[in-house]
């Protein structure tokens, strides 16, 4: 066992690949399993209950994206896709399937981990507080007033831009995708509608960031949706 507590286990078919992430996951004290396909993986899972996994969707024996489905419907651990398919599609479909993050192929190792520290201290706590003060970065909510602060300075928000933000802090460091974020901040009737969050997004983006053209908190994620600023370690 690594000793940061951590479990890895790694679903990928290329060899190589899984080599390099193990050699990587273990030079930063994790501890890994290694699987090459989808039923391999489910089993390790089942056995060795690990702390995160990192998932390639193309698998020889099974989809990716199916893969992911069963295991949310196991545990809520955290879910990181790294895949050669750049297409938003496949994306979007593993996001809305239950994965935490995704990584493109090539990556650097560097970010890989970052994105896995992120994942693991999200999964650590994953209480949402529904009083208080919720804070990241310069930005804080007053979960009991409704305001919101950044550098210490109330900003106005309308109630969709102060559900959208909330969405956004609770979720910090995680990709959102344009339907998760319409489903937590308009409800479960809303899918498709992607142009309310891009409106929205832009709204917020006036009220909070110092330079629109290089925004500090909201960062787009291309044809996917959009992630909140989160600290680095």
């Amino acid at each position: 066992m690594a000793a940061s507590g951590a479990l890895i286990l790694i679903i990928e078919d290329d060899p190589p690949i899984r080599r390099f992430l193990r050699i990587s996951l273990e030079g930063q004290g994790y501890g890994v399993r290694e699987a090459a396909t989808a039923a391999e993986g489910l089993r390790l899972f089942g056995h060795d209950l690990p702390d995160a996994i990192i998932l390639d969707l193309g698998l020889p024996d099974r989809d990716g994206v199916e893969l992911i489905k069963d295991l949310r419907q196991l545990a809520q651990l955290p879910i990181i896709i790294v895949s050669a398919r750049g297409q938003e599609l496949g994306k979007i479909n593993a996001l809305d399937a239950g994965a935490d993050d995704y990584l493109t192929k090539p990556f650097g190792v560097g970010e890989l981990l970052a994105r896995l520290r992120v994942a693991l201290r999200r999964a650590a706590n994953p209480r949402q507080p529904d009083h208080g003060i919720l804070s990241v970065g310069d930005i804080s909510m007053n979960l009991d007033s409704r305001e919101v602060a950044v550098t210490g300075k109330i900003v106005h928000l309308t109630p969709h831009e102060y559900r959208l933000l909330l969405v956004l802090l609770r979720n910090a460091g995680k990709v959102m995708t344009h339907k998760q974020l319409l489903k937590e901040t308009w409800g479960a009737g809303y899918g498709f509608e992607t142009h309310y969050v891009r409106v929205y997004m832009n709204q917020l983006r006036k009220k909070l960031e110092r330079d629109q053209s290089q925004p500090k908190y909201i960062h787009t994620e291309t044809g996917v949706g959009y992630r909140f600023y989160t600290p680095p370690d």
